[in-house]
């Protein structure tokens, strides 16, 4: 698998985001981090961004449950745009809910639905390291 260039994390949960960030940047499995606490934040930077691949990252990792515009309204928002190249998203979540995990299956950019916290394994999973 080919090292992500930017990995992209949405969640609201700040020490969960600290703590992760920290998780990345020593495996030094990506040149970038991006981190927003909200899904609306995320969708005003990237979605004028959309035809530059180089801005784009490469991976999504989006939690659910989170104030102003939440993963589902992102996932709704970010599915109606054509970006440069691919990204994949992964659901990171706390929900254990079955319906959650069956819609997330019904988004073709969403490539697994992890329940947190995330895993070391899975992470490296995510990133290919």
């Amino acid at each position: 698998m080919r090292k992500p260039t930017t990995i992209c994390v949405i969640d609201d949960d700040r020490m969960y985001t600290l703590i992760l960030g920290k998780q990345l940047k020593a495996t030094s499995c990506c040149d970038n981090l991006l981190v927003f606490h909200h899904g609306l934040a995320a969708w005003e930077y990237f979605s004028p961004l959309m035809a530059l691949a180089e801005r784009l990252p490469d991976i999504i990792l989006l939690d659910l449950n989170m104030p102003v515009m939440d993963g589902w309204q992102f996932l709704d928002e970010f599915s109606q745009l054509k970006p440069a190249k691919p990204i994949t998203i992964y659901i990171v979540s706390s929900s254990i809910d079955p319906a959650d995990h069956q819609k997330a299956a019904t988004y073709p950019a969403v490539a697994h639905f992890y329940i947190k916290p995330i895993s070391r394994n899975d992470l490296a999973a995510i990133v290919g390291t």
